[in-house]
């Protein structure tokens, strides 16, 4: 009996064993995947560079120059000899307007001159006369200084007809109107066969735009004023003469602006101070009035770590990467950004640091604390 008890002991045992092999075997299988399955992920490194840091401030632009084209005298609008837009220059005829009474007032003020050197002549020849009857006693002093009174009037008689020609010639001038700059003029204000009163105060025509060159002009506040000086003194690599610009509308030519005018009193009721800056206008692209964002530099970050800016992600958190640590294990990474970098990169001011790797691609794939296989990409 106890023979057979060993045996039915043994059969029993030898299926245990097996069945506890065959569960470590699966068990063992299961708990660790095959590397075909494990999920190949596109990844980048933080890099660092040294770069140039921008505020954006928004502006307008505005023309270098702006002239008003007026009628100074009264009379008939004979013609305007420009088209709407042209471009002008300097001396270019713009407006006449009748003449007629301004030469007449011309040639009486030419003949009123003539008379006025014609009596000169006559009172300096009298007086001359007066003074050598004085010597042989022919002629009293009282004589003499009445011809030397009227020689004296007649050349106060030359000035003022001297002045009158003059004033005269200038509002005959008046009535051909040049272009007082070079620029882009407007659409006149008035038709030709107008009658114009411009004696009594100038009346406006049009206006001239000096656009070959325009200003761009915004504020900062005066704290980042400070902040961007205290930089300027310490860095003297800043670029203040390329100021990069941009617009509400993609322009065909990009636009760069020289800065050189910092107003020397902040404006109390806004707390900022005004800037402008010189930017070129070479293909007639920028108009006065167009609203411009500024990119002022105001800090260069020697080590500055940047990420492709397409792989951060944003949840209630704010923006974060997905990091892929030593183990190649995907880990959520909370990351504080700063300003765009040539349109692609992102500055990174916290979360990452330069040489780790972060996913770029696929990032609805992963999840934190997944294994991934990391494949660099340039």
């Amino acid at each position: 009996m106890p023979t057979n008890i060993n045996i039915m002991t043994h059969r029993i045992l030898i299926p245990a064993l097996a069945l506890a092999a065959v569960c470590t075997w699966s068990c063992s299988h299961k708990s660790s995947a095959p590397d075909d399955e494990i999920p190949e992920i596109e990844v980048a490194e933080a890099v660092t560079d040294s770069l140039t840091l921008y505020k954006t401030y928004p502006g307008t632009v505005k023309a270098n120059n702006k002239v008003d084209v007026v009628a100074r005298v009264n009379g008939t609008l004979l013609s305007s000899n420009f088209t709407a837009g042209d471009l002008v220059h300097k001396g270019d005829v713009l407006f006449t307007i009748e003449s007629t009474t301004y030469r007449d007032a011309v040639q009486q003020a030419q003949a009123q001159l003539a008379s006025a050197k014609s009596s000169n002549e006559y009172s300096t020849r009298q007086y001359a006369a007066m003074k050598k009857a004085l010597e042989s006693d022919a002629v009293s002093q009282m004589e003499v200084a009445q011809a030397k009174n009227a020689m004296e009037e007649s050349l106060a008689a030359i000035k003022q007809a001297e002045a009158a020609l003059s004033t005269a010639r200038t509002n005959l001038n008046y009535c051909t109107i040049t272009a007082p700059v070079t620029g882009h003029i407007t659409s006149r204000t008035t038709d030709p066969g107008a009658y114009l009163a411009g004696g009594g105060a100038p009346v406006t025509l049009a206006t001239i735009y000096d656009d070959a060159q325009m200003l761009a002009v915004f504020h900062i506040e005066d704290d980042s004023f400070l902040k961007m000086h205290s930089t300027a003194e310490n860095r003297k690599d800043i670029d203040y003469s390329h100021i990069p610009l941009a617009f509400s509308e993609t322009l065909p030519h990009t636009y760069t602006a020289d800065l050189y005018y910092l107003s020397p009193s902040v404006d109390t009721s806004t707390g900022t101070l005004e800037l402008k800056a010189k930017v070129d206008n070479p293909y007639n692209e920028l108009k006065s009035g167009m609203y411009v964002t500024v990119r002022l530099p105001w800090k260069t970050d020697t080590a500055a770590v940047l990420v492709r800016d397409a792989s951060l992600s944003t949840d209630q958190l704010g923006k974060y990467l997905y990091v892929v640590n030593d183990s190649n294990k995907v880990i959520y990474t909370p990351v504080t950004v700063g300003d765009l970098y040539q349109d692609t990169l992102r500055i990174i001011t916290g979360g990452i640091k330069p040489g780790e790797k972060y996913v770029t691609k696929a990032m609805l794939k992963v999840r934190n604390g997944i294994t991934v296989k990391p494949v660099m990409k340039e």
